[in-house]
């Protein structure tokens, strides 16, 4: 996951005091407004639970007012805060993180927990209305999902739950899985403020051989038919005319299982496709469609009229970063004023060569999770282990963290103006001072939201050069 603070933001409790805001943005998408006291809860309760020795040093308290400079400072240290927790895999996969990161996004949208009906789709446009809470996390809807239409325990985490964007066209693109610490409810409701978007239910692991467990159940097997049936109609999955011809053929006779064995034959089966963009590889500015699948990130460049295709093996990525750049001011019109996303890897091109390749994308932080998962799908493999089943979660409250609600200990350390004097006082005097650092800055800035080290690197011997 890729969390940043990029910016802040001056509010007022139900008493009229200001208090400045840290806006947390989990994988290039906002996800809720973060006051230090409540960071610093958080950070006292995963002491108690992980060792103070597991932990980075949190930014101390202040017993003056801050000034915007020194705001600025925190926000850059609680960022890296967040960014090295979230590195320590036992931690970020804790329960207890989870349920902060839920709980913080709830009472950010101030979201009451009521019966509500969701509409989840499958690639074919199918509907599945589900009866949930409003504040269900994404764990919940995806079993909720599961058990309306039958899909056996022992597969329902090999789908993921997907936000899907219309773009221009007609035609959708993914633009994230929906993790474990959001509510789908919500992240819904707040991505369609910026255009029209769904949930959609798909296969959610890269390995294409998982597919023979899946063929012997009729559910989970309707639902990859469905699945090749739409990445072969929108061309995520090329085929000839003779091969078209042939999967019409098994369509017809209703050959579903024949279909996507055919299919899995076919080039880009299994991949996901992303929206045209820019890389540095083999020149600067080169113009590229990328797909992730089959352990690669798959290039399809542009060079001199002519469509040259290429892949780089995440076995041979040494690591990868985000990096998010601001435009200049006289960028910012043709811009719209939006960062640019870059998401570069180092890569082992032969022996003892490494050279970083760059991608422009407003999908990086999608290509860079799909990454992520391809390599920690590899490594499940090779030490045996198998999918999550609904019964292996935990459910049950995290004692000592903030229970969702009105009168819930978040909400009131939200607006809480007792004890500490760093976040209210002057900064009533400086309330125009501090706003988006986006609008603060007039030359281009380049942050990096932390370099993911590959741990599958370290396993590659000659036969992979």
């Amino acid at each position: 996951m890729h969390f940043s603070i990029p910016d802040t933001e001056e509010c007022k409790d139900s008493s009229g005091t200001s208090f400045t805001s840290y806006n947390l943005y989990i994988n290039g998408v906002f996800h809720c407004q973060l006051r230090y006291r409540l960071l610093h809860q958080f950070h006292d309760q995963m002491k108690k639970e992980f060792g103070v020795l597991n932990l980075p040093q949190f930014p101390p308290k202040k017993l003056l007012s801050l000034t915007p400079i020194q705001i600025e400072e925190r926000r850059i240290m609680l960022e890296r805060y967040i960014q090295l927790v979230s590195q320590d895999a036992q931690i970020s996969n804790s329960e207890s993180f989870n349920t902060f990161l839920l709980n913080a996004q709830q009472d950010t949208q101030k979201e009451p927990a009521e019966k509500v009906t969701l509409n989840i789709f499958l690639m074919n446009g199918h509907k599945i209305s589900v009866n949930i809470n409003s504040t269900d996390q994404t764990d919940d809807v995806l079993e909720n999902v599961a058990s309306d239409i039958q899909i056996p325990d022992d597969f329902v985490y090999y789908f993921g739950l997907y936000l899907v964007k219309k773009e221009r066209g007609g035609d959708n693109s993914i633009v994230r899985k929906l993790q474990e610490f959001e509510s789908p409810f919500i992240s819904l409701r707040s991505a369609n403020k910026e255009g029209e978007h769904r949930i959609v239910l798909r296969k959610s692991y890269w390995d294409a051989a998982y597919d023979e467990e899946l063929l012997d159940n009729k559910i989970t097997m309707n639902l990859l038919y469905v699945q090749a049936l739409n990445d072969i109609e929108r061309q995520w999955i090329l085929a000839t005319k003779d091969q078209l011809k042939h999967l019409a053929t098994l369509q017809d006779r209703g050959s579903k299982r024949e279909y996507i064995r055919f299919a899995r034959t076919l080039r880009y089966y299994g991949y996901m496709q992303f929206l045209p963009c820019i890389t540095d590889y083999p020149k600067p500015n080169s113009r590229v469609l990328i797909a992730a699948g089959s352990k690669e990130l798959n290039f399809r460049i542009q060079v001199d009229d002519q469509i040259k295709e290429g892949s780089f093996s995440i076995t041979r990525m040494r690591c990868w970063r985000i990096t998010t750049t601001l435009p200049e001011e006289n960028e910012s019109k043709n811009s719209n004023g939006k960062p640019k996303l870059e998401l570069s890897f180092e890569y082992l091109m032969s022996r003892d060569s490494l050279k970083w390749v760059t991608i422009t994308s407003d999908q990086a932080m999608l290509m860079s999770m799909s990454l992520q998962n391809m390599v920690d799908e590899l490594l499940m493999k090779k030490q045996g282990r198998k999918f999550k089943k609904p019964q292996d979660r935990s459910k049950k409250s995290v004692s000592g963290l903030p229970i969702r609600g009105n009168n819930s200990s978040y909400s009131t350390a939200l607006n809480s103006t007792n004890g500490e004097g760093d976040e209210h006082g002057a900064i009533n005097k400086a309330i125009e001072s501090v706003k988006k650092i986006s609008d603060k800055l007039s030359k281009p800035k380049a942050s990096e939201n932390g370099v993911t080290e590959n741990s599958v690197f370290q396993g590659i011997g000659d036969d992979d050069l």
